[in-house]
């Protein structure tokens, strides 16, 4: 059954008019009793139609400086009376009570206010109590009464009222009361994740009001959403639409960006770095990059923390890839770029990114820090007989950044600010180590002075052994092993050098 309403009654009290004047015109067109308060009944009065104020209704002010405006029965008994139950009509009339078939309202800014770094007493004035109890009233008895709680839906109503003559179906009704329900969850979520920021409570609580379905998920058999505001993080230039697994890689890639101050570009294949480089020239950083493994560069997701020209455009135009990310590009260099129709250009702007990271696990949620840190030279502690050289330390950091974003067990080589080889999601470290070795040696790579990364301890003194015969001069680990000492004595043995960090870097 369709179930259709009729409005006869109106109580609209809204923060956010815009779109609202359409509205207003066809309810006074169509004869409805319009309730308001505040500068919603002025701005209804000054459209020219007749409102009646919440005061006059309730025989009560607004009190406490509009705490108190809606809150009282002859307000929310209208609004929740079960329009088929004759107990509810007799009552209604009893107490003079009219019915609200339509109830517009939105809610006070809270989350705008939060962000706009106001005081604690400003954001808690800013909590709406009477809103929101009129949004859920309303929503609750959606059989008989239309609630609207965002003007997102204004230009809609409006077509409704004109098409349908004020009448509303209950499809239309539930499908608001769905959406009011949603706003209302949301905004009780912000509220408590304000209040638990000082001493957490253990609860896990996330609302995003931001989605775009995607084509598929990580196979074409699974179904993909992204949820979140990504025009907020990327101007598209050109290009399809970003995939499950070109979000997953382009997440990767900007985490391991973010590590770089000097010119660099890196690119990334299933979320794993095959090639990076810094430079003082962004082209330079290109050629580096793309030089520690071309092959595996092939359909991967490219990024730079500087502006790409023309002449950088150029030569990875040179490749097939995914994604290209940059903070700006030159003018010639778009249009060189976009010489391909389905390359994905993205221009990265400047948002603040979440310091907590979670995902589904077995029948529940986990959640944790993002691996934030980052041990550069002053936190490496040498354990060996032979001191690291300036430039190794610099290395030996270069390649910490990168280890810290590759896939355990890995194993990373770096000369002079360059990517040589990695060993990614092997089993054993040994492992992890052998296919780096393997990966230098076919791109042609000489490994003679070049620094190691692990990202865990060494549980035996195999792989230090193997780095030396290698020529790998400095390695660096976590420590932390039982035997690590066994690994000192290796390294002293082969004359290299070894620092530990203290700080290990997982990564699953």
């Amino acid at each position: 059954m369709s179930h259709p309403v009729k409005i006869k009654n109106a109580l609209i009290s809204v923060y956010y008019k815009d779109n609202l004047e359409p509205i207003i015109h066809e309810l006074k067109r169509l004869g409805v009793t319009i309730y308001s308060t505040g500068g919603t009944e002025t701005f209804i009065r000054n459209l020219g139609a007749d409102v009646v104020a919440v005061e006059d209704l309730t025989s009560y002010p607004s009190i406490l400086g509009g705490r108190v405006k809606t809150l009282h029965p002859k307000v929310f008994g209208g609004i929740l009376s079960r329009r088929s139950l004759e107990g509810d009509k007799q009552q209604l009339d009893q107490y003079e009570i009219p019915e609200i078939d339509l109830v517009i309202v939105d809610l006070y800014p809270f989350e705008e206010t939060v962000e706009s770094g106001a005081g604690h007493d400003d954001v808690i004035e800013k909590i709406d109590i009477g809103g929101i109890s009129l949004i859920r009233a309303a929503a609750k008895n959606y059989k008989d009464v239309v609630i609207l709680a965002s003007k997102d839906d204004y230009i809609e109503l409006a077509e409704i009222l004109q098409n349908q003559e004020g009448s509303t179906t209950i499809d239309q009704r539930q499908k608001f009361a769905q959406k009011a329900f949603n706003i209302s969850s949301n905004y009780d979520t912000a509220i408590f994740q304000y209040f638990n920021r000082q001493e957490p409570m253990p609860v896990f609580k996330q609302s995003i009001q931001t989605s775009y379905a995607l084509r598929y998920g990580e196979n074409p058999h699974q179904q993909g959403t992204f949820y979140g505001n990504l025009d907020a993080m990327f101007t598209k230039l050109n290009g399809k639409e970003l995939s499950y697994n070109n979000l997953v890689d382009v997440d990767a890639a900007v985490a391991l960006i973010d590590e770089f101050t000097e010119p660099t570009i890196a690119i990334l294949k299933h979320t794993n770095a095959c090639g990076i480089a810094s430079r003082s020239f962004i082209k330079e950083a290109w050629i580096d990059a793309l030089a520690c493994d071309p092959v595996s560069a092939f359909g991967g997701v490219i990024i730079a923390n500087d502006e790409i020209n023309a002449e950088t455009a150029t030569e990875i135009n040179k490749i097939f890839y995914e994604v290209l990310i940059a903070p700006a590009y030159t003018d010639e260099a778009v249009q060189i770029l976009m010489e391909k129709k389905n390359r994905i250009i993205l221009v990265r702007q400047t948002v603040e990114l979440p310091v907590k990271q979670f995902k589904t696990l077995l029948n529940g949620v986990i959640e944790q820090d993002k691996d934030l840190v980052v041990e550069g030279p002053e936190q490496m502690k040498t354990v060996t007989n032979r001191q690291p050289t300036t430039q190794e330390l610099r290395d030996l950091f270069f390649a910490n950044k990168i280890v810290k974003h590759t896939k355990s067990n890995t194993i990373v080589f770096a000369k002079n600010n360059q990517l040589l080889a990695s060993g990614v999601g092997q089993t054993s470290r040994v492992d992890a180590l052998k296919q780096a070795v393997i990966k230098a040696n076919s791109f042609g790579f000489d490994l003679n002075g070049a620094v190691m990364a692990s990202d865990a301890f060494f549980p035996f003194n195999d792989c230090v052994e193997l780095a030396a015969e290698a020529g790998i001069l400095a390695v660096l680990q976590p420590g932390g092993s039982i035997k690590d000492q066994d690994s000192v004595d290796m390294c002293n043995a082969k004359n290299i050098s070894m620092v530990t960090t203290g700080v290990r870097h997982f990564k699953h």
